[in-house]
């Protein structure tokens, strides 16, 4: 007899308490094989796929695209094992709808394979098996066949349901499959109920893009996916003719005089994940900032010159890193976070450097794991590989976490100057403005110089304004002179 299990979003580490679903990648009576992805969720850190521990046949999934689960919560239910005639699960015998009826009798084979509950790249080495559908047997009723009832896609209580004309997954278009690759595309139409179909897309072979999309979400006056009042009060728009008052809207009366609605978007995902943590950030660190302005033309200078002598080209972010190693080698309070519970600085021997990076999903900070190690040809080579990875959306959780520094290059947004929050729960952040010609006094005579401006955020707790701006004062220093980083070489 075929088992049925109950497969449950697992762990996906790092603190992460949920996911939303962006797109499943089976469907009810699809044979899956141990370790298989069945599902591609969204986290507030990364985009993950999520492979299933058990191989069998799917009878149920819980929660539609878009939907929000937390960990633990069911994904789906596969029926795995043989029935007594030694066919699959689910192969016309009518297990396959073990996931609404549950289990025949009492009498349960154990599962033939599982890898427990994980993630890409942490199960067994076995391939996949391609997906085959499978759909039971029609049961006979007086002696007459009966259309076979579906297994039902089940929500857990309070899942919204999707939004009127999105796909949802469950059933492909009458004319074949819609030309979208990216799973956030599909979701931004989603949530915005446009129909994809009705769309042509501007990419390769009428691939639809993101811009496609956006495109026609202006044309329709939906950019973005709002919710009026009237998800919370009786009036869908508050005017100043009819005033909302506390009882219609549970707080204090307000007027939105020329305003024909409000817009709410919600605070959630990889938005919601930034929120909370510069919020804990301010809440929790004393931070300071410094900032000094420094001449960079030599520093430009050495990087064309390391360039042009050939191998892969060099960035500005790498020779950048590799001054904020050499400073933290100098300045190690500085590489550390503060253990509010213990009371204590937490110095760390590594260097693990994060970087911020700007993406289509948000803000991240990736990690270069032991960046104090790495030269600056290594350095550039994994700032583009993470990079890369943060603008396909395929970060694992694991490189957006365990940083001990931050390095942020906000330059390139035209900026001169920031006072960065510090990425909780490190203790200090270096900000690099923009490079650009400047009057600068060089030698005693006035100049056009290639200048920039440094600022650095710290903890006060692990170290007083001495400390802080000896290390700032010797990343100018390497910047103005990069030979001075030979004396830590």
């Amino acid at each position: 007899m075929a088992q049925v299990l109950e497969f449950k979003l697992p762990d996906l580490g790092e603190g992460l308490t949920e996911a939303e679903i962006v797109r499943w990648l089976v469907e009810v009576g699809d044979v899956v094989a141990v370790d298989q992805p069945v599902v591609e969720v969204e986290t507030a850190k990364a985009m993950v796929e999520v492979p299933c521990p058990y191989g069998g046949v799917v009878t149920a999934r819980f929660g539609a695209e878009g939907t929000e689960l937390p960990v633990g919560a069911p994904l789906l239910t596969v029926a795995v094992g043989e029935t007594a005639g030694g066919r699959p699960a689910g192969d016309g015998s009518g297990a396959g709808t073990a996931a609404a009826d549950g289990p025949r009798d009492g009498n349960r084979e154990p599962a033939a394979e599982g890898s427990g509950n994980v993630l890409v790249g942490y199960g067994t080495s076995q391939a996949p098996a391609r997906r085959r559908r499978v759909r039971p047997a029609a049961p006979a009723v007086n002696g007459r066949s009966r259309a076979p009832e579906p297994v039902r896609e089940t929500r857990p209580a309070g899942t919204p349901q999707a939004a009127p004309g999105a796909r949802t997954g469950r059933t492909a278009p009458a004319d074949g499959p819609v030309p979208v690759i990216s799973p956030l595309v599909r979701r931004l139409a989603r949530e915005n109920g446009l129909d994809l179909r009705k769309l042509t897309g501007s990419g390769p072979d009428g691939l639809i893009l993101r811009a496609d999309v956006e495109h026609a979400l202006r044309a329709a006056g939906t950019q973005d996916r709002t919710e009026t009042t009237a998800a919370t009060a009786p009036a869908a728009t508050t005017t100043a003719a009819t005033p909302a008052t506390p009882a219609a809207t549970g707080g204090p009366a307000r007027s939105t005089a020329g305003a024909a609605s409000v817009t709410r978007v919600p605070l959630k995902g990889i938005r919601g994940a930034v929120a909370d943590k510069l919020s804990r950030s301010r809440t929790e660190i004393p931070d300071a900032t410094c900032w000094v302005d420094a001449d960079a033309t030599e520093l430009m200078r050495t990087r064309a010159a390391m360039n042009a002598a050939g191998g892969p080209k060099i960035s500005v972010l790498a020779l950048l890193a590799r001054i904020c190693t050499a400073a933290l080698a100098r300045f190690p309070e500085l590489n550390a976070s503060v253990d509010t519970g213990a009371r204590e600085i937490v110095r760390y021997a590594d260097v693990h450097l994060g970087f911020a990076a700007q993406t289509e999903r948000g803000l991240v900070v990736p990690v270069v794991r032991d960046a104090h190690t790495r030269d600056a040809e290594s350095l550039t080579a994994e700032f583009a590989r993470l990079t890369a990875a943060a603008r396909a959306g395929t970060l694992t959780p694991a490189e957006l976490t365990g940083g001990t520094f931050t390095l942020n290059n906000y330059g390139v947004f035209g900026v001169d100057g920031s006072t960065p929050i510090i990425n909780h729960p490190e203790a200090a952040m270096l900000g690099v403005g923009r490079i650009v010609p400047k009057p600068w006094v060089h030698e005693g005579e006035l100049a056009v110089r290639q200048v920039v401006q440094l600022s650095l955020t710290f903890d006060h707790r692990v170290c007083d304004g001495g400390t802080a701006g000896g290390f700032l004062r010797y990343v100018a220093d390497c910047v103005e002179q990069p030979a001075v980083l030979l004396r830590t070489v």
